[in-house]
């Protein structure tokens, strides 16, 4: 009997699932609103109501399901599966015993766990743009600023799980601007997505919502929209630049929601982190991501099939 594994994606706006084979090949993907203004309750119910229906789908298809994985939001520590912190994106979800609770939910015994910015980094770097490579520094930029270090295929956590939190680095060019985390000054607060439409808006009075509106009126000739993508732009590669000179990754790769923007936004962000090199690295590989949204479940799925081996 062909074996495969549920994989799940807890984000903070949406939940996704889908069967992955051992080869990476993704199956059946099925996608649900994240309840997170609910509660932890609420959020499990609906992850592993589309484990369920995923199960369900491997009997029809003749395989058999060897375990789940799952990326959520928020620190997590990968040994237990229990979630260290999180923001109030998904309200009192710190505390939350994800593995216990999901294989208890969905009846898969074999349940692995980690942050989701970790699993689109092992998605990458198993079967995506760092594929092959010893070593990756990846790079998520979309509502937030999320990274993972990547070494022979293992993320490194940290010793209390919180590496790859990069929004949250000072940079100059957020000084004095708030960040979600209660800080000031952090990457997060001036390139992730909302950070830039904030801007934007603050600078010429408008109350745009998406990025990509922001991005429009830069391509329709908007000073200021271009500016602020710029900025924003300029800022991260910067730090991205900084840290390859301290971990001298093989290959850099960066992902997330605001790549939609394009070469307008990747151009200035590129010759930023450039900027900052040193001479040895001038020759360093930075690629976008290539697997897109089933990153983090390929990489959930990796989690489980590196467990069993």
């Amino acid at each position: 009997m062909a074996q495969t594994v549920v994989a799940l994606d807890i984000g903070g706006t949406k939940s996704a699932a889908a069967l992955v084979t051992g080869e990476g090949t993704v199956l059946d993907v099925m996608t649900a609103p994240t309840p997170g203004e609910q509660g932890p309750e609420a959020i499990l119910r609906i992850a592993s109501g589309l484990a369920a229906d995923l199960l369900v789908t491997a009997t029809a298809r003749g395989h058999e399901v060897a375990g789940l994985g799952v990326g959520s939001a928020g620190v997590i520590d990968a040994s237990t599966g229990r979630v260290l912190s999180a923001t109030e994106v998904l309200r009192n979800w710190a505390g939350t015993d994800v593995r216990g609770a999901l294989s208890e939910l969905s009846g898969i015994r074999h349940v692995v766990v980690d942050n989701d910015v970790h699993a689109h980094a092992i998605g990458e770097s198993w079967l995506g743009a760092a594929a092959g490579a010893s070593s990756a520094f990846f790079v998520a930029v979309g509502t937030g600023i999320g990274a993972s270090v990547v070494i022979d295929g293992a993320v490194w956590h940290g010793r209390r799980n919180v590496a790859g939190h990069f929004g949250h680095v000072a940079v100059p060019h957020a000084a004095g601007l708030p960040c979600v985390c209660g800080g000031s000054g952090h990457l997060e607060a001036v390139a992730a997505g909302p950070a830039m439409v904030w801007a934007y808006n603050r600078r010429a009075g408008a109350d745009l919502v998406p990025l990509a509106d922001v991005a429009r009126r830069a391509d329709e000739g908007d000073r200021l929209a271009a500016l602020t993508i710029g900025i924003g732009a300029r800022a991260l590669g910067s730090a991205i630049g900084g840290a390859a000179n301290l971990l001298d990754p093989e290959v850099v790769v960066i992902g997330g929601g605001v790549m939609g923007v394009g070469p307008r936004w990747w151009e200035p962000m590129e010759e930023a982190l450039r900027a900052e090199l040193l001479p040895p690295l001038a020759d360093l590989p930075v690629l976008p991501a290539r697997l897109g949204p089933s990153a983090a479940l390929v990489g959930a799925a990796r989690l489980v099939w590196k467990d069993l081996s």
